[in-house]
């Protein structure tokens, strides 16, 4: 398989990388049934599963501004991916408001 068959996923989240990373552990090898993966390897940055018929799972995590950066790749098990991130807290962007300027806005109704 190559990669262009391959889905990708992605999720903005309030949990830190590290704590991504272990719910995916937690997640992918805690359900047993025939959506099972056993950990094949990882790094401070992802984590690698297989799955039924050898098929490859990896979820990946880093700290974006102000967010972590999820991002899930696999063929089969992309339902999965998208179950795990509804576990994770999301990450709701906020619209900072700028105080008005009346000192401003009356020098241009004076004029």
């Amino acid at each position: 398989m190559n990669q262009t068959q391959r889905t990708l996923q992605e999720f903005k989240t309030t949990a830190a990388p590290a704590e991504v990373l272990e719910r995916a552990k937690k997640f992918f090898q805690g359900n047993l049934n025939i959506y099972s993966a056993f950990l094949e390897h990882e790094s401070a940055q992802h984590v690698a599963f297989r799955g039924q018929g050898g098929e490859e799972l990896i979820i990946a995590a880093r700290q974006e501004h102000g967010f972590t950066l999820v991002s899930g790749s696999t063929y089969l098990f992309d339902a999965q991916i998208a179950r795990f991130f509804t576990t994770l807290p999301a990450y709701e962007m906020t619209e900072m408001l700028l105080p008005h300027n009346r000192s401003a806005e009356a020098a241009v109704t004076h004029e």
